[in-house]
């Protein structure tokens, strides 16, 4: 079921049209469905959307997908099914629900003190340069969207300043005409890849000091890294001024936490979203902050069918991770249907503990899905013996909503 009338999700409705991706084709492409030959190491938003319109016809999937189904409520009914509601009133029952409304659409705003009389948007709402051109332009926030939209307000706007609360590693998106993306192996621990990546942006960049920018304060990879050659590029030729957080907003004067002020047209505020079910019941609401906790990334304890996909935020490009993870996933729907109680229920008497960040080293997954694969067997006995210990389970059913 999809809301759109078409496919290819924040590809097809939710970018600007100058995005690229930001990983590179190598990794992002799906492993057994490589992306054409005449795309460039860092396809745009128009290719990515070709390319999943060319994977959806080489599958044969269009005609299970339904479009312009906006899905209303989910809820556990009775015999361990599901009740789902549309928004036209329709209701289906399905034995199992996975839920992959994706993390980038409930847009998450700051809050300031003061108003501003300007044109205050979200990144999500930026489409075009147009919308920037001849424009004082304050862009908040140090991601990827961040910096893509502060580099377009560098070319046409009258004036581009990015205000960032904390620093942010920014790492080039190429080194030594290699996307630095492809450098990382599956193999490699997150220390090597650390030191490699601290080298790499000393060599290419030298120090966040020599731009105005305060050096991070935290290590690569603890927060969601920033690929970007630009905003370097654009601070050095003062088309781009750094500055830090906001403290507060009057008329078109914004007032920034080191005392200085300017004044802006517009401002987008690039600050990222929330991760959010609200098609859900509350009793089914498991987000904390970015984190939805789930075991196996996937699966709750107390509930069988119901699926918790793609909510996590991993580095680098996501096409050979959903395609290592796909196969495992369905060996653990095979497994679901062969025991009453839920898999989020085994995996707790496991020992899997419950994860704490939102952020994932692609590196870690693939290691862990292999070890996965290798002890699946050992995963089903166990599987088996948590099923005879709660020989009575059922899923509780929850009111209609109201």
């Amino acid at each position: 079921m999809d809301g759109s009338d078409d496919i290819g999700g924040n590809w097809y409705h939710g970018v600007y049209e100058t995005a690229h991706i930001i990983s590179s084709r190598t990794i992002t492409q799906f492993t057994h469905f490589p992306m054409p030959d005449d795309y460039p190491d860092f396809p745009s938003a128009e290719h990515i959307r070709d390319y999943l319109n060319r994977f959806a016809d080489h599958f044969q999937l269009r005609e299970p997908i339904e479009l312009n189904r906006t899905v209303e409520y989910v809820r556990p009914i009775e015999n361990n099914l599901w009740e789902v509601t549309f928004a036209n009133g329709e209701q289906r029952i399905y034995k199992g629900v996975l839920l992959c409304n994706g993390h980038h659409w409930c847009k998450r705003f700051p809050k300031f003190e003061g108003q501003f009389h300007g044109e205050i948007i979200h990144s999500k709402d930026y489409k075009t340069p147009d919308q920037l051109r001849s424009k004082r332009v304050l862009v908040i926030g140090g991601g990827n969207s961040a910096c893509d939209i502060a580099a377009e307000a560098a070319r046409v706007s009258l004036k581009s300043v990015l205000s960032m609360r904390e620093s942010v590693w920014f790492i080039p998106k190429t080194f030594a005409g290699v996307p630095t993306a492809d450098l990382v192996r599956w193999w490699m621990p997150e220390w090597l890849q650390r030191l490699a990546m601290y080298g790499i942006i000393r060599l290419t960049f030298g120090n966040h000091q020599d731009y105005g920018l305060s050096k991070p304060n935290h290590r690569i990879f603890e927060k969601h890294p920033t690929l970007n050659n630009e905003v370097p590029y654009y601070i050095k030729h003062g088309r781009i001024l750094a500055k830090p957080g906001v403290r507060r907003l009057q008329g078109k004067k914004v007032e920034f936490v080191d005392g200085s002020e300017q004044e802006f047209d517009l401002i987008v505020c690039a600050t990222g979203y929330h991760v959010a079910y609200p098609f859900l019941p509350e009793e089914l609401q498991r987000v904390e902050g970015s984190v939805v906790k789930c075991y196996g990334s996937s699966f709750i304890e107390d509930y069988k069918g119901l699926y918790y996909i793609g909510w996590g935020q991993a580095r680098g490009g996501v096409g050979s991770l959903i395609a290592a993870y796909g196969p495992y996933f369905t060996r653990c729907l095979q497994l679901q249907d062969e025991i009453n109680v839920p898999l989020g229920l085994v995996f707790k008497e496991m020992g899997q503990e419950l994860p704490t960040t939102h952020l994932s080293d692609p590196q870690q997954i693939f290691r862990q899905l292999k070890q996965a694969h290798f002890f699946f067997n050992w995963i089903a006995k166990k599987a088996d013996q948590v099923d005879a210990k709660y020989p009575n389970f059922e899923n509780r059913p929850l009111p209609a909503k109201q």
